[in-house]
């Protein structure tokens, strides 16, 4: 089983200081009972190591709680219809804990700006959820809260700048670095942690609906531009995905249904051309 693939949750493993009391008595100086078993487990003492915290979190986990940190909740009412935690969560999928949920109160969805803005109440509708996750769920992981980046943060009122192709077509790398600046600030003072951002597909037949969300066809200046957005974002402790996958942006004909599943590629055109971005933004980003 690979850890990484299980779940981003060791990024949070790190995030112990809360504060506050409940029933339960689970929020102790410097760490937190998860498990509410009243004792500090390895996987909750934040002076421990993050592959023994991990490992040790692994092995109290049911096959039921780690499929669902393998899983997204589309928020904002699309599949999370409620806007703040309601008592039929202890009987929904999510009661086992969820890997993350995408775009809660970006003002997108049901409930557009409602919990958006202010700032102050889509903060504390934000820290509503993560308490549910942390009290109420068996191991208490928290959710990783994900939204959109490529051409700033996905959330109302927030920073846009030009289209990733708008982007790309300046060449210049500071300029994609200040980008993800900005973004990742927004992104952190709002409460996500986690960016899909950026795209480094290359864009070579323009069949496909996706091509103004990219940096363009060149390999090369995808890769590199790609690496500043995602060195921008994990300096602020965001993870960053990049997206979408190898030979993805290859249509036949079209962008979705099975246009998208059927690519005709050669070996090494995949690898010099349609892997080569991700493989530089990677490697050079440290990823």
């Amino acid at each position: 089983m690979n850890k990484h693939t299980l779940f981003t949750v060791a990024s949070f493993l790190f995030c112990t200081q809360v504060s506050g009391d409940t029933p339960d008595g689970i929020y102790h100086k410097g760490w937190i009972d998860f498990n509410k078993n009243g004792k500090m487990d390895l996987y909750e003492n934040p002076k421990a190591p993050l592959e023994e915290r991990v490992q040790d979190l692994l092995s109290q986990m049911t096959l039921e709680e780690k499929s669902c940190q393998m899983a997204t909740l589309y928020g904002s009412g699309r599949v999370l219809k409620d806007a703040l935690p309601q008592d039929n969560w202890k009987t929904e999928v999510w009661k086992d804990g969820i890997g993350n949920i995408d775009e809660e109160h970006n003002r997108l969805g049901t409930f557009k700006s409602e919990y958006s803005f202010p700032y102050t109440k889509h903060v504390d509708a934000k820290h509503a959820i993560q308490r549910w996750f942390v009290e109420e769920t068996r191991l208490g992981i928290p959710v990783d809260f994900t939204n959109e980046g490529i051409r700033g943060l996905c959330h109302d009122r927030a920073t846009y700048f030009p289209a990733q192709c708008g982007q790309g077509a300046t060449w210049n790398k500071e300029l994609i670095a200040r980008i993800g600046e900005v973004e990742a600030k927004e992104a952190v003072a709002l409460g996500y942690t986690n960016i899909y951002s950026p795209i480094l597909d290359i864009a070579q037949d323009p069949r496909w609906g996706r091509c103004v969300e990219t940096y363009g066809e060149d390999p090369y200046l995808v890769g590199e531009l790609g690496k500043q957005m995602i060195t921008s974002l994990q300096k602020h402790n965001l993870v960053a995905t990049p997206k979408h996958f190898a030979v993805y942006s290859i249509p036949v004909g079209g962008r979705d249904g099975k246009t998208r599943t059927d690519p005709h590629v050669a070996p090494r055109e995949m690898r010099t051309l349609y892997i080569e971005p991700f493989r530089m933004a990677f490697q050079e980003a440290g990823t």
